[in-house]
């Protein structure tokens, strides 16, 4: 048995141009190792620019790699692209496919009959992903009439009437309004429960979708995998650490407060009338001196609560910064 997915010591370099026609070297993919097993959700967490789509695209052949290997349901991606084409599929979120003078049903029509889908079975799929993304009313509407949220549905169906062996999700709710993203996401985990050997790997820019979703996660930067483990696991690490929740009135500056004794991580998130914090500290006596040095600077605390780690709070110390915060700089 080998894995679905395979990455040993996989490196990419970009050349990205500078002024004065000069050129730097950009590292996306730093001697990246992974497994991933047949029957798997995993996940990928990384800030923007941390090599997630870098991956996915190597791994969908779309993309060479500088070096190393990459394996696909046990087929080299560089050796056999075409091989590994047979059994993936793709979806990004934000990406256009199809034609716009064809209608959703014609374009999710097309794209099954380009992966040789027999026409009474494509027929079928194509009327139960029309249900599950909520565009049935929409079947006949030509792509070119479709709102942003609506195309991205149908990108989310096309990738799925394949029935691919492997799909690659890269943000596939990205857009789509609450109760869309919420039956995405229950899509995604019957697809998996009802497909023994079914395989999805999954970049998302939301922590409760990975936590929902994912059997294990790993969370990348700057081109290196920094951990990699379940959910459960990785909220272990900070479990021994005390992390607090603070909004604060009137703190025009935070940069000190992060050089106190015992202060592992501090994210600050300005909203409208105050300031949000976040603390990971080494000890739960640190807080009093901390809340002390937020008064001393004429600040005035709302709210405080101790609360459980999650994935953000692991990924803010294996990063250094949030990710919501990361995702608002795009």
């Amino acid at each position: 048995m080998h894995p679905a997915i395979e990455v040993i010591q996989l490196k990419r370099l970009f050349r990205k141009k500078q002024a004065r026609r000069t050129w730097r070297t950009v590292v996306a993919l730093d001697s990246v190792d992974l497994e991933i097993e047949e029957g798997e959700l995993f996940g990928v967490l990384g800030p923007n620019g941390a090599g997630k789509t870098t991956l996915i695209k190597i791994l969908a052949t779309l993309l060479l790699p500088t070096s190393g290997q990459a394996f696909v349901d046990g087929i080299d991606v560089v050796k056999d692209p075409f091989s590994v084409r047979r059994r993936i599929n793709m979806v990004s979120g934000g990406e256009h496919s199809g034609y716009g003078i064809l209608t959703v049903r014609e374009t999710l029509w097309m794209f099954s009959q380009f992966y040789g889908v027999p026409g009474r079975v494509a027929r079928q799929r194509i009327e139960e992903l029309l249900r599950v993304v909520g565009l049935e009313e929409e079947a006949n509407t030509k792509i070119n009439r479709l709102s942003t949220g609506m195309r991205q549905k149908m990108n989310f169906a096309r990738g799925f009437v394949s029935d691919p062996k492997i799909v690659f999700l890269d943000e596939p709710t990205l857009g789509l309004d609450v109760g869309a993203a919420r039956d995405v996401r229950n899509f995604i985990k019957s697809w998996v429960k009802d497909r023994p050997g079914r395989t999805v790997l999954l970049t998302t820019h939301y922590m409760t979708e990975a936590e929902e979703l994912c059997d294990r996660v790993a969370i990348i930067d700057r081109g290196k995998i920094l951990a990699c483990d379940t959910p459960e696991n990785l909220k272990r690490r900070v479990k021994k650490d005390s992390v607090f929740h603070l909004e604060v009135e009137g703190l025009a500056s935070w940069d000190g407060l992060r050089g106190l004794a015992g202060v592992k991580q501090l994210v600050a998130t300005p909203r409208d009338g105050f300031t949000e914090l976040r603390f990971i500290l080494e000890r739960e006596d640190v807080l009093s001196r901390l809340l002390g040095e937020i008064t001393n600077h004429g600040s005035r605390v709302l709210y405080l609560k101790k609360t459980e780690p999650t994935l953000e709070d692991v990924f803010i110390e294996l990063v250094g910064r949030s990710l919501e915060v990361d995702t608002a700089e795009r």
